[in-house]
């Protein structure tokens, strides 16, 4: 028996993930907190429930947006590269999972990473910069890359770049989350109403104890 709320919320994390590299590329900036819940989701090692990985799923409600629409119709007027950037995600994550010994040196350096937000917080470009440098040392070395797209002026920024990475680790963390739930690529081919009911059922929910 397939948990579909919760499979909804770690697929909504990959999909703010990747919304949120899509948006840092094109124009250099994303809002701050849907990073920070990501930074926060890496840190989250033993999780009472899949919502705690994200510290609430009201902090989701963009990516279960962005999620419902790109399954249902396959395309959003604002995320023309979002579904590439997932499909991506879910790929490299599937590659991860074969190489236990890469797994237990991101886990160390994530420790490590986590107790340096201790004194920055986890919005800081010191923050960011260590998590980047952990996906280039690890996730970039597989022959498969992600290729972002975007303004190259954004691009080359460092600060920008650690961000995008960051972002993209992060979207990696949310998809080992849903293959642990259960998740499987053919059930955005095949079980699209199920995913998207429950995201449905979220996003009602929790977007009216937003107001």
């Amino acid at each position: 028996m397939s948990n579909w709320r919760d499979q909804a919320l770690a697929l909504a994390g990959v999909f703010q993930a990747a919304i949120l590299v899509e948006r840092l590329a094109k124009t250099g900036t994303a809002p701050a907190e849907q990073m920070e819940t990501a930074v926060f989701s890496l840190f989250q090692k033993n999780p009472e429930t899949t919502e705690d990985v994200y510290g609430g799923v009201e902090k989701l409600l963009p990516g279960l947006r962005g999620a419902r629409q790109l399954i249902a119709t396959r395309s959003h007027p604002e995320y023309t590269d979002c579904l590439r950037y997932v499909l991506s995600i879910l790929y490299l994550q599937r590659q991860l999972a074969k190489k236990p010994d890469l797994l237990s040196i991101i886990g160390s350096r994530l420790e490590k990473a986590h107790v340096q937000t201790d004194h920055f917080g986890v919005g800081h470009e010191n923050v960011y910069a260590n998590l980047a440098s952990i996906y280039s040392d690890t996730l970039s070395t597989f022959r498969f890359r992600i290729q972002v797209l975007g303004d190259f002026n954004f691009l080359q920024q460092q600060r920008i770049a650690n961000q995008i990475r960051t972002m993209l680790f992060a979207g990696v963390r949310s998809a080992m989350l849903w293959r642990q739930l259960g998740g499987r690529r053919l059930h955005l081919l095949f079980q699209r109403k199920k995913l998207i009911a429950a995201m449905d059922a979220l996003i009602s929910k929790y977007e009216t104890l937003e107001h």
